[in-house]
């Protein structure tokens, strides 16, 4: 199991932050009832977790630089090679909602490249993580993307657009082209653990446009580590800067990466 000092300060810092987001989760599944509502109380939970993080992460690596989801802005390192990529909270609106279905993602990128990501499942206790060159792990246990070879007997991952968002004409023509083809397709709302499922095999594959770098940078060296294949959506694109990504096992890589890409 891999166990580098960074990865062992990912994995402290995404516990703490967990036990602070699930003592909030069971707050905002309180709130449910009342007619205010628990938007309020989450921005504040979001914010208390990602000062967790910042405080665990820069205190351990002061001279790393610094990107994550609540103020999304980026802090210059005295290191330049070395940043951490952070999303205190994933599926803000699951938890908003009192769904047990979000997590903490934290990566560590050097020279351009995701070297280490934690994925954190705090309401289930499953902690993914991954190390370069060292596999892909769920708590104990290490983790592969699956072993099958047929569109009809998978199921793949994706984000509906909402809110009025520009990409929801192409995604609705991925899903008319992708879903006679498949066994489903899933939109459980969080990407990083969407990303953490096809690489510990509870889905075949996931795809999405409009994506933050803190939504995938952790789910990047999961599935990489785990044997899957992970590429920008449009080819020759840029993961991180087009904001878009497909991912799924090997076998059945060219046929969803095909039908996703295809333009009618």
């Amino acid at each position: 199991m891999p166990g580098s000092a960074n990865l062992n300060i990912m994995i402290k810092a995404a516990r703490k932050a967990g036990r602070s987001l699930v003592k909030d989760f069971r707050e905002v599944e309180n709130l449910q009832v009342s007619m205010k509502g628990a938007g309020d109380f989450v921005s504040r939970a979001d914010v208390a977790a990602e000062k967790i993080l910042k405080e665990e992460l820069l205190g351990a690596r002061p001279n790393y630089g610094w990107l994550a989801e609540e103020e999304g802005k980026e802090i210059e390192g005295a290191d330049p090679t070395r940043r951490w990529i952070v999303d205190p909270l994933d599926g803000t609106t699951n938890f908003l909602h009192g769904l047990p279905h979000w997590a903490v993602s934290i990566a560590l990128e050097h020279r351009g490249k995701i070297v280490a990501g934690v994925i954190f499942d705090a309401a289930k206790d499953e902690m993914y993580f991954a190390e370069k060159g060292e596999g892909a792990w769920m708590n104990e246990t290490r983790i592969r993307v699956s072993g099958r070879h047929r569109m009809i007997e998978s199921i793949f991952a994706t984000g509906l657009p909402f809110g009025g968002r520009a990409d929801l004409p192409a995604t609705i023509q991925d899903l008319a082209r992708l879903l006679p083809a498949t066994a489903g397709v899933r939109r459980w709302g969080a990407a990083s653990l969407d990303m953490a499922y096809v690489a510990s095999g509870r889905y075949d594959g996931f795809w999405e446009r409009g994506l933050k770098p803190w939504d995938i940078a952790a789910g990047i060296i999961l599935v990489q580590e785990a044997g899957g294949l992970i590429e920008p959506l449009r080819e020759g694109g840029d993961i991180f800067g087009d904001g878009e990504v497909i991912c799924s096992n090997e076998p059945i890589f060219s046929h969803f990466s095909k039908v996703i890409r295809q333009r009618g």
